[in-house]
């Protein structure tokens, strides 16, 4: 598609960071639009922070975001589609579910759907020269840790536990921070228009993963896209769901 009535953004204003409560910051590309904006979180912990999902990757993550060059980090990608893996190779080694580990393994454009959603119209701006749609590449990390449900994520006086979300793809998780009531619930529930039907998503699956996190003793969520939100309009995300599919 022809990027002539797009304008070009600016690298050193690609990404904008707004912190949260609970020492976590939202990292995120403004120029790219909300239903496609993937939601980068940034945990901080004592020893080491947290960073769950990198967007797209058009520009570079770490020199961009002071935030990110700091210390040591583990990085964690929620699922492997392209719009949260695009920076991931940034990182010495990147922490995946065991069912999409192959798909981040070799992140072609098809299994990750950037062959299906990357186009002009995901974009307010485009990013800087010389990025073109047509030449958009993953690179693959140079490591890859698996993650399994039950799993805990040690930031030294915080700790995070794997939720294994199947629905939205095999190998989504959440992460859910008991001590401050606090779930990172990537793309199987945000305060948004919620995608089912790709090429590996499972109804049957999506229901058994909401109903899982409505079990939870929710304060607040940071979704993979859109606007943070609370426990209880979880419950009401969940609860409207459940109802319009009939599981």
């Amino acid at each position: 598609m022809s990027h002539a009535s797009l304008p070009r953004g600016d690298a050193v204003g690609w990404y904008r960071t707004q912190p949260k409560a609970d020492g976590i910051t939202l990292i995120d590309e403004p120029a790219i639009k909300p239903f496609y904006r993937c939601n980068i979180w940034h945990v901080r912990g004592r020893d080491r922070d947290l960073v769950v999902d990198f967007g797209l990757g058009a520009v570079p993550l770490r020199q961009r975001v002071a935030l990110l060059a700091e210390r040591d980090i583990v990085a964690v990608a929620s699922h492997s589609h392209f719009d949260h893996i695009g920076a991931a190779h940034e990182f010495d080694c990147c922490h995946v579910h065991r069912a999409e580990a192959d798909i981040l393994a070799a992140p072609d454009n098809r299994r990750t759907l950037a062959e299906r959603f990357l186009d002009d119209a995901m974009f307010e701006a485009l990013p800087p020269e010389p990025y073109a749609h047509v030449g958009y590449r993953i690179p693959a990390p140079a490591a890859i840790e698996l993650l399994e449900d039950g799993d805990t994520l040690d930031l030294g006086d915080r700790r995070f536990t794997v939720i294994h979300t199947p629905g939205h793809s095999p190998g989504g998780i959440a992460l859910w921070e008991a001590a401050t009531a606090t779930l990172i619930s990537g793309d199987i529930l945000y305060d948004g228009e919620l995608i089912e039907d790709l090429y590996h998503s499972d109804l049957d699956d999506y229901a058994a993963s909401l109903r899982r996190l409505g079990e939870l003793p929710v304060r607040c969520v940071h979704g993979g896209h859109f606007p943070s939100f609370s426990g209880d309009r979880l419950t009401t995300l969940i609860d409207d769901w459940l109802r319009t599919h009939q599981r």
